[in-house]
């Protein structure tokens, strides 16, 4: 069982810390002084994938939201690991550090709600209306989410790093079939 859940808390540890994270869809390059040779326009972006992004970006907020389960989960874990015996303080720390993390994140969480009521762009499906205002409400969300990143401060990888060294450290009993 607490390895069953120490999987998930893992997976939805990288979830939570790739959801932070978006691709970035505008390359930029700079010119040379005496480079002959203008830059490149830059490529547009198909409607087809702004509303790929669009619809990345939507589910990595939705999973952001999901914060509190997983931190409660995590810590009830912990909460019976220690009961059992054992010393969970190195992940208690990370985990701790992670709550603190979410809560200076939250708000930057909260200004992320205007943008997604408003979708300019964007219709109620997700489709995009007006490209312009797609690539503005796409690159909106991108800033607020490397904000959200920033304010975490890898809280998430270092709360993966210390489960998984307490998963080495205490690994699961091996049950031998009965005769």
């Amino acid at each position: 069982m607490l390895k069953i859940f120490l999987k998930k808390t893992v997976l939805l540890a990288l979830v939570a810390v790739l959801g932070l994270a978006s691709l970035p869809f505008v390359s930029v390059s700079a010119q040379g002084v005496n480079d002959p040779t203008p830059p490149a326009p830059q490529a547009q972006i198909s409607n087809e994938r702004l509303e790929q992004i669009w619809a990345r970006q939507l589910r990595r907020y939705e999973r952001m939201d999901k914060a509190d389960e997983f931190i409660a989960r995590v810590q009830k874990l912990l909460d019976r690991a220690k009961a059992n015996g054992k010393d969970v303080s190195a992940v208690q720390s990370a985990l701790d550090a992670f709550k603190d993390a979410a809560k200076d994140a939250q708000p930057i969480y909260e200004s992320m709600k205007g943008i997604i009521n408003s979708h300019q762009g964007f219709d109620a499906n997700g489709k995009v209306t007006d490209p312009e205002k797609a690539k503005e409400t796409v690159k909106a969300m991108h800033e607020k989410m490397q904000e959200i990143k920033t304010a975490m401060n890898g809280t998430g990888k270092a709360l993966r790093e210390a489960i998984k060294a307490f998963r080495q450290a205490n690994p699961r009993p091996v049950e031998t079939p009965a005769p």
